[in-house]
């Protein structure tokens, strides 16, 4: 998962109009993946205090205008659901808040972050069963995800990368990508071997690498 930013490209062009194409077009940074800007759209939301587009997401029983923007990034018709039901799942987490969260690592890993001081992620009963009731189901658990998001809200806690959580879904179906059973190890992963990994030569060296982005 990366994270990218704009790099000031149109104000560059503007500058030099002289320019040949070939230069304008090598200052042009490359274009996001459709999950990406999904996610840069609904971050926009919350910088711009679009609170009555934010409330319109949070109603996943009506098709509102909020949903049908959200479903246009999607590209292939099939495909729009998925990114209008992540666009709901990123507005439950931010009720209420006044700066987005990009959030990091996948979902199964972020649900480790649920629980309490006295124990979280496998440690915590209420995670674990969540857990196995995510990673159990063939087609996508909506409402389990939803839980599993707000339960995270509620902990305080930073959510999952929203766009790696639509580039998973969208393979949830794939046998060969195996989406579930990489959310399950990731849940299941002990601290000492995620520390362990980390903490090899050839890994980012980031001090930041496990917090949130944002």
């Amino acid at each position: 998962m990366s994270n990218t930013t704009d790099t000031g490209a149109e104000s560059e062009h503007a500058s030099a109009p002289e320019q040949d194409s070939e230069t304008v077009q090598a200052a042009v940074p490359q274009e996001h993946t459709p999950a990406e800007q999904l996610a840069r759209w609904l971050a926009s939301l919350i910088h711009n205090r679009d609170n009555g587009t934010l409330a319109e997401l949070r109603r996943p029983r009506m098709k509102t205008d909020a949903h049908i923007r959200a479903g246009w990034y999607a590209p292939a018709e099939e495909q729009r659901e998925i990114f209008e039901r992540v666009a709901f799942l990123f507005a439950v987490y931010h009720q209420g808040a006044d700066r987005p969260r990009r959030g990091y690592d996948t979902l199964g890993a972020a649900m480790r972050r649920i629980g309490s001081p006295i124990g979280r992620g496998p440690k915590d009963a209420g995670a674990s069963r969540l857990n196995a009731r995510i990673v159990s189901s063939r087609s996508i658990p909506w409402r389990h995800l939803q839980h599993a998001v707000a339960r995270l809200r509620s902990c305080e806690k930073a959510p999952p990368a929203w766009s790696q959580l639509v580039e998973d879904l969208l393979l949830w179906t794939d046998r060969e990508a195996k989406i579930r059973y990489r959310w399950a190890v990731d849940f299941h992963k002990p601290w000492q071997a995620r520390k362990t990994a980390a903490s090899r030569p050839s890994a980012p060296t980031d001090k930041n690498t496990q917090k949130d982005p944002t």
